[in-house]
């Protein structure tokens, strides 16, 4: 293996230079897959309570401003966990952060197993969400920094799928569960992610972030034990590493002020926006839509929640097919068309009439098939729009800007149709907020195609 002094591979400069000339190799893929099986339980556990609903409405007799709330609390958890998490994970690591999360959402999904209380359900619902709003954003960050620049759009993307993998595999279980078993069964399951610690413990902490604390000795051991993997792996000798051309590394403690600061505040709003128009839009239709489908169609559980399936598959292809376009298309373009075709099968829908199941089922899946690409795009985006100092800083004011989506969606939903409203109203609303995150990417975003993370920083 090609070596550098000590003095030299500490830096932050050459530590982003010897991750560039790396080969995409077993250890990225061993990486992803461990961080990405922490990611596949979030999305499982994410959108359990959705689909546990239409059995907990009758159980607690919740009315439609009930729901909504039993859908929120978990929504603010996740606010809370979006900006604790990044805030945390630029002070104690990426990888202290994951760990931290993955536990807490994992013990909370047990005490939802077992009480039989709903102010308690709520309470570890609402623990259960920070868990959940912090993971995804950081282990976004980390996949991010131990990347290269060439197609690390699609090598991020390949990871991010496993989120709605995790929401697909969550729909077809409670399917099976949920009537068969009853929901304290699903809930249960949500606790299995605690058996990935050990394996989470045995990765290194990112040597981008080592680097940027001033850890210059730390960063060089992990960067070591990388190569070293990697060419035992391969048997062939790294190239040398070539320092970056007009790129320096700040190894300042970056701030949430900072991120509204100079060249960062366009993004941040830019940002902030499309997080939240399009969990807005995803969130606020796929948790509602079992309850909808008994409530408004008189569907049996088992319908309703084979319908949702078919929602989530259609949104997991969404990802698949985003995570081979951006890096040819580009984030601006992938996003944009996005997000406005998504408003135009909403509007159809809502224009049309939603006044069947199947023609909600059609449309809503249609819909989400460009929603939950955008929701997979944005989390690679993000993190590339910020140097590694605020890196995790970004993708929680990114990741809360969501949250917040998460929160207000179902809340809208469930004001609607407690004035009175219909599905008609519902839609036609999702269509205009998603029309508004498209022009807000389609005006303000910059593209960041085939450039290095601190390039994109200067």
């Amino acid at each position: 293996m090609t070596t550098v002094s000590p003095a030299m591979a500490a830096t932050a400069e050459m530590i982003s230079a010897r991750l560039e000339r790396l080969p995409m190799s077993r250890w990225h893929i061993k990486a992803r897959v461990i961080v990405g099986a922490v990611t596949f339980f979030d999305g499982f556990d994410q959108l359990m309570i959705a689909y546990s609903l239409p059995v907990l409405i009758p159980k607690w007799g919740l009315t439609p401003g009930d729901i909504a709330w039993v859908i929120a609390i978990g929504g603010i958890g996740m606010l809370v966990g979006a900006l604790a998490g990044g805030w945390f994970a630029d002070r104690v690591g990426r990888l202290n952060v994951i760990i931290f999360s993955l536990a807490l959402y994992a013990v909370m999904s047990l005490g939802m197993a077992f009480t039989d209380s709903l102010e308690l359900f709520l309470i570890f619902r609402f623990v259960q969400g920070i868990g959940l709003g912090a993971e995804v954003p950081v282990a976004a960050s980390y996949i991010g920094e131990i990347t290269k620049a060439h197609k690390r759009g699609r090598f991020v993307l390949l990871y991010e799928v496993i989120f709605p993998v995790g929401l697909v595999m969550s729909a077809i279980v409670s399917a099976w569960v949920v009537p068969n078993f009853g929901y304290k069964i699903l809930f249960a399951l949500g606790a299995l992610p605690v058996l990935l610690l050990p394996m989470l413990w045995k990765l290194p902490e990112s040597p981008r972030w080592l680097a940027s604390r001033g850890r210059h000795e730390d960063a060089h051991n992990a960067m070591t034990r990388i190569e070293n993997e990697i060419t035992e792996k391969y048997g062939k000798t790294l190239p040398a590493p070539q320092p970056l051309p007009s790129v320096t590394v700040d190894v300042r403690r970056g701030t949430f002020a900072e991120a509204f600061r100079g060249v960062y505040l366009r993004r941040t709003l830019m940002l902030a926006a499309i997080w939240g128009c399009a969990y807005f839009v995803n969130y606020g239709i796929a948790s509602w839509l079992p309850t909808l489908y008994r409530s408004a169609f008189d569907v049996s559980v088992d319908t309703a929640l084979h319908y949702s399936i078919v929602t989530s598959v259609a949104g997991l292809l969404g990802c698949i097919l985003v995570a081979f376009l951006i890096d040819n298309l580009g984030r601006r373009i992938c996003i944009t068309a996005s997000m406005v075709l998504c408003s135009s099968l909403l509007f159809l829908l809502a224009a049309t009439g939603a006044d069947t199941a199947t023609k909600v089922l059609f449309w809503s899946a249609g819909s989400a098939l460009f929603v939950f690409a955008v929701n997979m795009a944005l989390y690679v985006y993000t993190a590339e729009l910020y140097p590694t100092r605020m890196r995790a800083i970004g993708c929680a004011i990114g990741g809360a800007s969501g949250r917040l989506g998460i929160i207000v969606g179902p809340l809208a939903v469930g004001a609607i149709l407690d004035g009175g409203g219909t599905l008609t109203v519902v839609f036609g609303m999702f269509s205009a907020v998603a029309l508004i995150g498209a022009l807000v990417v389609g005006f303000f975003a910059v593209e960041t195609r085939e450039k290095t993370l601190e390039e994109i920083s200067q």
